[in-house]
């Protein structure tokens, strides 16, 4: 995948697209792939790099949702653990079988925490990740050592599915290109091209180099997450809000916090919201909030009382008692929820359901849902899409077809092995530059050769593309990715020709954004 190709992709098409996308997170990028496998000609256009804002800072978890269980949401939970299971199937080496553990410290808990679990997995049927069982007070310690003792029962032990968010978001960007989509990042939308009164484009500007050009599309589909309602007032300067945003934190702990392969989940805390700690690449994955927050930004910052609210949770589980100095990262996520008619001030109970609207001038707009259903998200607006604009019917055909990369057995203590089947073109660079086989940080599993890869085929366009999103180093360990931004830096330079003044640059915004996931 080149950016520079892509581009000129675009600029010399004449005519219309068929279907062309705002916004490159899960949503849009799932619609994306599902276009483009259908045979329209696809153009997907995100302002910043894929999947910069909140579906590259998840939990981590393909999950049919057991606090929607709670809600009484069955229809959702069916659908989650059905796509669940799809996703398991359709990328083996990014999405895996997760434990978790309930611990009961309450003589109900046992029975009611088992009852609610044997539903869960009735509902999966048979694309269930295993059968949940009551643990005893021995077993529930042997698998979690570190969990707080005092009071402690025994546990419900269940099956849910773990995956890295970013680096399913770029295979979705390389799946959507084989099948002739064209993807840019970098490429903001602003503002909407109409005949008629109704919406037949798009304007767009170049974030790289300020150019500004149109393209002609029969349908423009807005999937931009909690910026949805920018894109409305484009098509609408009257249109009221739809969207109340709401904050998750998450906090990054050493895997000595909970060593061992499962995770705890605990139903209820002070604020009526699920914890999950999760190990995840080697760390502990801890979270998560829910904040009302008034409007979104790219880069939302933890505040003060979300991260105290975590600590202080899982102090309580956890027999290690982690404070600030043990964060290896904070970072934080902005849920693009949408309002049921209310205010949107208590979040937690808003509906996690994806909505799907059409306005009157044919935009078509996809909000709210989560990563785990965002394949039946992008079916349900392409069907749509294509009866907006015209086209002809073409089935779906995403709900057995292979992610790019996809690999069945993969060796998870293989540092290179969330890139599946490419690994082997990665090994080769190693083989023909012995260097790029060496780690980037000692703490951190990244070898040099992966910002190669991430320039040459990923579109990684900077060093917060590269730490970030096509590697983890951000979210796993936010000091050690400051020291390893001088060398990503270098690396990318002779990739792309660029000189000393553009590293020091990039090294200078990528040191200013990581202080945020830095606790002092």
């Amino acid at each position: 995948m080149n950016r520079q190709k892509m581009v000129a992709a675009v600029k010399s098409k004449s005519g219309y697209f068929d279907v062309v996308i705002v916004g490159g997170g899960a949503t849009g990028l799932g619609a994306a792939v599902d276009s483009a496998s259908r045979g329209y000609s696809t153009l997907l256009l995100e302002q910043h790099d894929f999947s910069k804002g909140t579906s590259s800072r998840s939990t981590k978890l393909v999950h049919g949702g057991v606090r929607y269980l709670q809600q009484g949401n069955v229809a959702l939970v069916l659908e989650a653990l059905r796509e669940r299971g799809l996703l398991i199937q359709n990328a083996p080496h990014l999405v895996r079988n997760q434990s978790f553990i309930v611990p009961n410290y309450d003589w109900w808990e046992g029975p009611f925490y088992g009852v609610g679990m044997k539903v869960y997995d009735m509902l999966a049927g048979k694309l269930g990740l295993g059968p949940s069982k009551n643990l005893s007070l021995k077993k529930t310690i042997e698998r979690l050592p570190t969990l707080e003792q005092k009071g402690l029962r025994g546990g419900v032990i269940y099956y849910d599915g773990q995956f890295d968010d970013s680096r399913l978001a770029i295979n979705l960007v390389q799946t959507a290109a084989d099948h002739d989509g064209l993807l840019i990042n970098y490429s903001k939308v602003v503002g909407l091209t109409k005949s008629n009164k109704m919406v037949d484009g798009v304007k767009v500007k170049d974030q790289l180099n300020g150019d500004e050009y149109e393209v002609k599309a029969r349908v423009v589909i807005n999937a931009t997450g909690v910026f949805t309602d920018q894109v409305l007032k484009m098509d609408d300067p009257d249109n009221k809000p739809i969207i109340a945003p709401s904050q998750g934190v998450h906090l990054v702990l050493d895997k000595e916090f909970l060593p061992g392969d499962s995770a705890i989940m605990v139903p209820h805390t002070d604020d009526g919201r699920v914890l999950f700690a999760v190990p995840w690449n080697g760390k502990v994955v801890v979270g998560t909030t829910d904040t009302p927050v008034d409007s979104p930004e790219l880069e939302p910052k933890a505040m003060e009382e979300e991260i105290e609210f975590i600590l202080k949770h899982a102090s309580q589980y956890l027999t290690g008692n982690p404070t600030r100095s043990d964060v290896r990262s904070v970072f934080a996520g902005l849920r693009p929820l949408v309002k049921a008619g209310g205010d949107g001030k208590n979040t937690s109970s808003l509906s996690r359901d994806h909505t799907l609207m059409i306005s009157d001038s044919g935009l078509v707009t996809i909000t709210g849902g989560k990563w785990t259903t965002y394949r039946k998200m992008a079916q349900d607006t392409i069907d749509q899409a294509a009866t907006v604009a015209g086209l002809n019917i073409n089935e779906c055909v995403t709900e057995n077809m292979r992610i790019h990369g996809w690999l069945k057995n993969t060796d998870k203590n293989d540092p290179l092995h969330h890139y599946g089947s490419d690994k082997i073109e990665i090994d080769k660079f190693i083989k023909e530059k012995p260097d790029l086989g060496k780690k980037l940080h000692e703490r951190l599993p990244y070898l040099k050769a992966e910002v190669v890869w991430g320039v040459r085929n990923e579109m990684a366009m900077t060093v917060e593309d590269v730490l970030s999103r096509r590697t983890r180093a951000l979210l796993l360990d936010a000091k050690a990715s400051v020291e390893m931004a001088p060398e990503v830096a270098r690396i990318m330079a002779e990739e792309l020709g660029k000189d000393d003044s553009w590293q020091s640059e990039q090294v200078k915004e990528y040191n200013e954004l990581a202080a945020d996931y830095i606790l002092s």
